[in-house]
């Protein structure tokens, strides 16, 4: 045993987080475990996300024309994981946060548990939710990576194009849409949404439809 413990100790430590990493990553882990690190960056509430003015008034004064607008990626499909497939445009009317992210992304890992709570806390049939999973290979492995996390929010992937209005330079990216269909927040990379800012900026906007 002394002898085991003295030839560990003759291993350079570069080595042996050489051989943590390569585990890791042999494993598939390293996606979890850099998602677990982002996390507690998030947890700092250093990174919230931005979301605009949340007074009534000044909602109404940017959506004047409500109704008359085309829904923002109109003609865009999802699929849910019950493999029903959804027109975009028939969520006109609501309040619609989609986050888009995959899988293999670690700061989408990171900030899905706020987005969650998120979702437990704001929910309502005026107030929709499209996580939009845009991993390929089809739906069996988003299916197991939801089960496995415990999530209940609703996941869909794209059933065509993604329209491009809704590009982005990263993932994860998650647009706030109002009932009106018009694009009224957007936030590039990971944040944390569970704020009093962002459920009272969903609520405020859900009423002025």
């Amino acid at each position: 045993m002394n002898k085991f413990k003295l030839a560990l100790k003759k291993i350079p430590g570069w080595a042996i987080t050489l051989l943590l990493v390569g585990i890791l990553y042999t494993t598939g882990l390293h996606t979890e475990a850099i998602g677990q690190v982002q996390r507690l960056l998030l947890a700092t509430g250093l990174k919230k996300a931005d979301v605009p003015e949340t007074s009534s008034a000044t909602i109404a004064e940017e959506n004047p024309t409500a109704g008359a607008a085309e829904m923002v990626g109109s003609g865009f499909k999802i699929t849910s994981m019950d493999g029903e497939t959804i027109d975009f445009g028939s969520l006109k009317g609501k309040v619609v946060f989609m986050n888009i992210w995959a899988t293999w992304c670690p700061p989408c890992i990171a900030e899905m548990p706020n987005i969650q709570h998120l979702y437990d806390q704001v929910s309502s049939d005026k107030i929709a939710f499209v996580m939009l999973s845009v991993d390929e290979g089809g739906k069996e492995k988003v299916q197991k990576f939801i089960r496995r996390k415990g999530y209940t929010f609703p996941v869909y992937m794209p059933a065509n194009q993604l329209p491009q209005e809704f590009y982005a330079n990263a993932i994860p990216t998650t647009f706030i849409i109002s009932p009106e269909g018009k694009i009224v927040a957007k936030q590039e990379g990971m944040a944390e949404y569970d704020t009093p800012e962002v459920r009272e900026y969903l609520s405020k906007l859900a009423e002025t439809d």
